[in-house]
This record gives C-alpha cells, structure tokens and sequence, in this order.
C-alpha cells in the first residue's frame, strides 16, 4: 500500500511535492500554494495561486471572490463615478478619498515590508483624511511623515528593483494611475502615491465642483475599456514570476489592486479600445 500511494503522489492521502524544471535546469520539488483572499495587510478578496521551486516563484495563477455586479460603487473610486453619473461632488471630497487610498495603500506595503509604526501613522492619517480633518489640522504630520518615508534609505534598499514595469510595458497592458505614472519599481510606486499624498493635500478643502469629464481615480482612469484594477492583476503573472516568494508580496503591495473595482459597468461616455 504505500508503494501504490507513493505512486499516485500521495502519502497518507495528503498530496505530495510535485518535481520540475527550475529556472537553472535543476529538477526541484514544485509546491502549488495559494495566498489570499483573506490575509493582513492583502488585497481584499485578491486570490494568486502560486507555482514554487525553492522560494522561487515559477508560475502565477490570478483570480479573486466575486464581486456582484452593481451591488454599490466601489469606495476608493466612488467621488469619480458619481460626478459622472451627474451627482454634484466637490473636489476637495475628490481630494480626500485620492489622498486616503494613496495613504491606505502605502499603510499596506509598509506593513509588509515591516515598517509598522510608519504603517500604522499612514492608516491612522487615512482615517482622519475620510473624517473630515482640515488641511491646516493634518498637514503639518502628513508631510513629516511623507518625508521620513522618502528619504529612508534602508527602505529604498529593501525594496528597489522589485516588479520592474516601465512605462512602456504598463501602457500596453493597459496600465493608468500611479503605476504607470511611476515607471518603474516597487519603490518608484510607493514615492508616486506620497507625491500624490502631498500634492492632494492642497485640495482637500476645496468646495468647488467636480468636473464630470474628471474620472482618473485613485489607481486610473474609470473611463477606460476595462477598470484600472483589472490591468494590475493582469500584470501579477509577468512580473511575480521568477521573484522570490517573500518579495512577491512586496511586488502585490505596491500595485495594491481593488478587487471592489472588477464589478464597475463602462461608465458613460467610456472610451472603448
């Protein structure tokens, strides 16, 4: 009996270690292991079904819970889509929801990296941005704290050159927002959300309307073929594989897609490809 489990790639009828080609030729054990959808500091409902040799990660499956279509609009892009459904938004309410998600996201990829006191500040100034906190009463920490992050140097170490996506690349997978703005790495994305941070903060008080053609949310454009979030996940496979496991939630964190997203009809007037 346990030649014949052996040979169904069982032992005690759990399965065992499959063997393949690595990326150096050498026949490794291969683990199938699954991350998500419910883990700290993760994408929301985010499912990567992951392929490892080693600590390598060798092949990438993406997938996520489902998102009724139309049960409400997603948080972080919502100010966006209700001007365009022509719902009388204010900039400065814009403003607040951008810099929040930016603030929320870097709280995330922070906290992976280990810097948790910085994470935990990042998600503390996020909440008081979504409650209401005045320019004047939350913008003297807002930028210490973007500046300690910038310039941190063993942060820069950690994570610099991890999930290279040029522009280029990011355009042609359909890629807006921060990430293709940033061009570039994992770290390059992390300064182009404190960039936002610091220029949003200018305009959370700002009572004016806005514009129904304004529809780049936090991570794109809305008005796009597909949503922002969808072109992310889309990028998980190229960039993931070859990565070490540990660097691969590093990678995740620092495009921080929004599952809530994969359910938005086309908003009117959407330029389709």
């Amino acid at each position: 009996m346990g030649h014949d489990t052996h040979a169904m790639g069982e032992v005690a009828g759990l399965p065992m270690a499959e063997r393949g080609d690595d990326r150096d030729e050498l026949r490794l054990d291969q683990l199938h292991v699954p991350i998500g959808p419910a883990l700290s500091d993760w994408p929301t409902g985010l499912i990567l079904r992951l392929t490892l040799q080693g600590d390598v990660v060798q092949d990438v499956e993406v997938d996520h819970l489902d998102v009724p279509p139309g049960h409400r609009l997603p948080f972080w892009g919502e100010p966006w889509l209700r001007a365009a459904q022509g719902e009388e938004v204010t900039r400065g309410s814009a403003a607040r929801r951008r810099c929040a998600a930016h603030l929320d996201s870097a709280g995330r990829l922070l906290a992976v990296v280990g810097w948790d006191d910085v994470a935990a500040r990042c998600r503390r100034l996020r909440d008081e941005v979504l409650s209401g906190a005045s320019r004047e009463g939350i913008g003297g920490e807002l930028r210490r704290t973007v500046r300690r992050v910038a310039r941190a140097r063993p942060l820069r170490w950690s994570i610099a050159g991890l999930g290279e996506l040029p522009a280029a690349r990011a355009r042609a997978a359909g890629v807006t927002g921060p990430a293709l703005a940033a061009d570039g790495d994992a770290y390059d994305r992390l300064l182009m959300w404190l960039s936002e941070i610091e220029r949003g903060l200018e305009g959370l008080d700002d009572v004016r309307p806005l514009a129904p053609d304004d529809r780049t949310g936090p991570r794109g454009r809305l008005d796009g073929p597909q949503p922002p979030s969808r072109a992310l996940l889309d990028v998980f496979p190229e960039l993931l594989t070859g990565a070490e496991f540990a660097c691969a939630r590093i990678i995740v964190a620092s495009l921080d897609p929004d599952v809530d997203e994969l359910a938005l009809a086309p908003v009117p007037g959407a330029a389709h490809a």
